[in-house]
C-alpha cells in the first residue's frame, strides 16, 4: 500500500492550514486506497488571526503542530521526524498557514524564503525523484524552490503568477478542479481556494491531484 506524507501548517484558513482543503485532500488519500502520515512543524505560529473578525489576535500564542493535530485528530509528527525514504509521495495542503508559518510568502512577496525543515522535506523528496502535491497557495514553495517547475496558483495575470516567473518557475492558468501536472519534475498541483471554489471544486481538485500523483508512481 502506498504512503503519503501530508505537511500541515495550523489549523484554520487564515494563519493556518486550510481545513476544507486538508480534509479533502485526506479524503481523497483514503479514497484511493492509500495510506498518509500528517506531520508540522513544532514552533509557534506567526501570528493568530480571529477567525471571525478577521484581525490579528494581539500577545496569543499558538504552536502550529499542537493546532495541526486538531486536523490529523491527534495523529501527527514533528517535521523533523520526515523522512523522504519512508514516502512515495508528499502533500501539502493550502490556506494563509502555508504562506506565513511554512515559508514568508504572506509577508515578503517575491522575496520569500522556505523556512529550513520544510524546504528539506521539499528538496529531500525531489531529490530522491517521489511526486509532491500541493494545493492553493502552497505551491509557491516548489515554484521558490525547484527551478523551471510548472506549478499553478489558478488565474493568469495575477502578482502570484508574476512571483511564479520571476523565481524562474513557469505558471499555468487552471480551472476548478484542474491538475497542473508537471510530469518530468514530479509536482502535481491544484488551485482550490486560489478560485472562486465551491466545497465541492475543492474536493474534485484534491482527488484529480492525487490521482495524477498515483498514476504517476504506477508507470
Amino acid at each position: 500500500m502506498k504512503k503519503f506524507a501530508v505537511i500541515l501548517a495550523g489549523c484554520g484558513h487564515k494563519d493556518g492550514t486550510e481545513i476544507n482543503e486538508a480534509v479533502c485532500l485526506l479524503l481523497a488519500i483514503s479514497q484511493h486506497q492509500c495510506e498518509y502520515q500528517c506531520f508540522a512543524p513544532d514552533r509557534l505560529q506567526t501570528e493568530v488571526i480571529d477567525h471571525v473578525t478577521g484581525n490579528k489576535v494581539a500577545n496569543a500564542k499558538r504552536n502550529i503542530m499542537t493546532e495541526a493535530a486538531r486536523i490529523a485528530r491527534g495523529n501527527i509528527l514533528p517535521i523533523e521526524q520526515f523522512k523522504a525514504e519512508d514516502y512515495d509521495a508528499l502533500f501539502f495542503p493550502g490556506g494563509f498557514g502555508a504562506a506565513k508559518n511554512l515559508c514568508d510568502y504572506a509577508f515578503k512577496g517575491v522575496a520569500m524564503e522556505v523556512q529550513p525543515d520544510v524546504a528539506r522535506a521539499i528538496l529531500e523528496m525531489h531529490e530522491a525523484k517521489k511526486p509532491i502535491g500541493a494545493m492553493c497557495i502552497a505551491p509557491v514553495m516548489l515554484a521558490r524552490l525547484i527551478p523551471d517547475v510548472c506549478v499553478t496558483l489558478g488565474a493568469e495575470g495575477t502578482p502570484d503568477a508574476d512571483n511564479v516567473r520571476a523565481w524562474g518557475a513557469n505558471h499555468v492558468q487552471t480551472e476548478n478542479g484542474d491538475v497542473c501536472a508537471d510530469n518530468e519534475k514530479l509536482i502535481f498541483t491544484t488551485p482550490a481556494y486560489m478560485l472562486n471554489a465551491t466545497l465541492k471544486d475543492v474536493y474534485d481538485g484534491a482527488y484529480n491531484m492525487v490521482e495524477a500523483v498515483i498514476e504517476t508512481l504506477d508507470e
